[in-house]
């Protein structure tokens, strides 16, 4: 698929898959990731926070539903999944900007976010897009900001022949080696692996690192 004469992955793989997403991707796991992705991020009241690969917005909505004073954004490059995603939020009574855009060029000033989530979307980057995603995240962070990434395993490949397709229609897997490597070489300051857990489509590896605040006045 393209948008603006660019390729991309669709949310579901394909766009035939779009209708089953969902339901998908809650039957292996993806609400609990979330929820453990949100405990970590710990979103404070006021906070604009912006997804990266929202797909079709449930992350975005569940973290609007906890936190509701916060500000949320999402954007992705399908503009199929973000009609979904919009509506989904008008339903739940939500206000949610969702916008069309790459990872890797991300449409908003330096410094204008309190926390960058990503979810399940870095292993869908080809690998020499990797940094510059990341340190886009890293430009629209407010010093003091966190990203808090969630993705398979290193190295993991998703199980189950029924859902592989959904996430790899090109039979590729695209493993994201070295996540914690790759947000330290995008600028972020003491990247981490924090936790793992198990899901249906293998272990999820969950991380956070920081832009760094700024240096106070010479002798603070």
């Amino acid at each position: 698929m393209s948008t603006n004469e660019k390729p991309f992955l669709p949310a579901a793989g394909s766009d035939w898959l779009l209708p089953f997403y969902d339901l998908v991707t809650k039957l292996t796991g993806a609400e609990a990731a979330h929820r453990r992705l949100l405990e970590q991020a710990a979103l404070q009241p006021g906070y604009r926070v912006l997804e990266i690969g929202c797909g079709t917005g449930n992350l975005a909505i569940l973290a609007r539903r906890l936190t509701p004073s916060a500000e949320v954004v999402g954007i992705d490059p399908d503009p199929k999944a973000l009609s979904r995603a919009r509506r989904k939020a008008q339903r739940a009574r939500l206000p949610i900007e969702f916008r069309e855009a790459f990872a890797e060029q991300l449409p908003f000033p330096d410094a204008s976010f309190d926390s960058v989530l990503s979810a399940f979307m870095l292993h869908h980057v080809l690998p020499d897009a990797k940094v510059p995603t990341l340190r886009e995240a890293f430009r629209v962070l407010k010093p003091g900001g966190f990203l808090q990434l969630a993705d398979f395993e290193e190295g993991e490949h998703p199980r189950g022949p029924s859902f592989r397709y959904l996430l790899h229609p090109h039979g590729e897997s695209r493993p994201h080696h070295g996540v914690s490597d790759l947000m330290h070489e995008a600028g972020f300051a003491g990247p981490t692996e924090v936790a793992r857990q198990g899901s249906l489509l293998g272990p999820v590896a969950y991380y956070s690192g920081s832009r760094p605040p700024l240096p106070g006045p010479a002798g603070d």
